[in-house]
C-alpha cells in the first residue's frame, strides 16, 4: 500500500514539474554592434520576432564601434541556448574567438543571419562555421560556389569573386529537404517579400541540408543560378542554421524582407531547432503562398 501511495504522489509531482519545464523559454543571444547593413534596425527586429513568439528570452551583446577598443567584448556564449549572429565588422579578441568555437564544438546552437556571412574572411574556422560567405576579398581560395543545376547540387571550383546580389525584388523560394524539422509542414514553394538575393557565395561548402533556394534572375542582376539561401551546416556537434534572407531597411516599419511571414517563420523555427534539435512551433495560418507574399509589420506582436 505504501508503495502505491508513493508512486501516486510521485506521478503527481512529475506531472506538475513537466509543464513548467516545457514552458521554460529558449535563451537566445543576439550578437551585433557592427555591420555593413543597418544593424541598429535588424537586431531590434530580430529581438521582437523572437520575443513576440513567446518561445524565447532574448539578450543582446552590442560590440564597440568600428576602430574602437574591442578587448573587453566578451559575450557569454555559454549562458545561452542559441546565438543569433548579426555581426560583420572588426575582429573579436582572440579569447572571444576561442569561446565562440568552444561553444559550438560543444554542441551550441547558432543562427547565421544575412550579412553575418560577410564577416571575418581571414578567419578560417569562421568560414567553416558559415560554410558559405561573400565579399571581403573572398574568391576561389575560400572554396567552391554551390548551386543547384539539373537536379543536383554543384560545387563549382572555377575562379571568381565570392558574393554578389542583383536588385532587391520579390522571389520564389524552392524547398528541398522538406522533412527537416525546420521545413516540415511548410510549403515547398512560396513568394518571399522584397529582399536581396545573395548569389555566388563561396566557402568550404560543408552544407548538411539545403532547405530553400531561389533563382537569381540574370535580368535583375543575378547569377543566373539556383542559389542556396537557407541551409544547415556540418560542424562538429553544433547545430547551425544559416539564413541569408532578411535585409533591413531604414526602420522596422520599412523592412519588407523582415516583415515577410516566411522570413519570420524560418527565423523562429531555425532558432528553435539550433537550440534544441526539434521544432514545436506550428506553421502560421498567414504563411506566404506561391504567388503571394505576406507581411506582418507588427513582427508577431500580440
Amino acid at each position: 500500500m505504501k508503495s502505491k501511495i508513493f508512486r501516486f504522489f510521485l506521478c503527481l509531482l512529475l506531472s506538475a514539474w513537466a509543464p513548467s519545464r516545457a514552458a521554460e523559454p529558449i535563451r537566445a543571444l543576439i550578437v551585433t554592434g557592427q555591420n555593413n547593413h543597418n544593424w541598429s534596425v535588424s537586431h531590434r527586429v530580430l529581438k521582437s520576432i523572437l520575443e513576440n513568439s513567446g518561445r524565447f528570452a532574448v539578450s543582446v551583446a552590442v560590440s564597440p564601434g568600428p576602430g574602437e577598443d574591442m578587448s573587453g567584448f566578451a559575450p557569454d556564449f555559454g549562458a545561452c541556448d542559441v546565438v543569433v549572429l548579426d555581426y560583420n565588422g572588426d575582429r573579436w579578441p582572440s579569447a572571444t574567438d576561442s569561446a565562440f568555437v568552444r561553444y559550438l564544438r560543444g554542441g551550441g546552437g547558432l543562427v547565421v543571419y544575412h550579412a553575418a556571412n560577410n564577416a571575418f574572411a581571414g578567419w578560417e574556422e569562421f568560414n567553416r562555421i558559415t560554410a558559405l560567405g561573400g565579399w571581403e576579398g573572398r574568391d576561389e581560395r575560400w572554396g567552391p560556389y554551390l548551386y543547384y543545376e539539373n537536379g543536383r547540387w554543384v560545387r563549382d571550383r572555377s575562379t571568381g569573386p565570392g558574393g554578389s546580389h542583383g536588385e532587391q525584388r520579390e522571389y520564389v523560394m524552392h524547398g528541398h529537404a522538406m522533412s527537416h524539422p525546420v521545413t516540415r509542414g511548410l510549403p515547398a514553394e512560396w513568394l518571399h517579400a522584397t529582399d536581396e538575393l545573395y548569389d555566388r557565395m563561396r566557402g568550404p561548402a560543408e552544407v548538411e541540408d539545403v532547405l530553400y533556394s531561389a533563382y537569381a534572375d540574370p535580368s535583375r542582376g543575378g547569377s543566373g543560378r539556383e542559389e542556396p539561401l537557407v541551409f544547415t551546416v556540418r560542424y562538429h556537434k553544433a547545430r547551425i542554421f544559416h539564413l541569408m534572407l532578411g535585409h533591413a531597411g531604414d526602420s522596422p516599419e520599412n523592412s519588407p524582407s523582415m516583415q515577410c511571414v516566411g522570413f519570420q517563420t524560418l527565423l523562429l523555427r531555425g532558432a528553435e531547432w539550433a537550440a534544441t534539435g526539434r521544432v514545436r512551433q506550428k506553421v502560421p495560418a498567414g504563411f506566404p503562398a506561391p504567388g503571394e507574399s505576406r507581411r506582418d509589420g507588427t513582427y508577431g506582436a500580440r
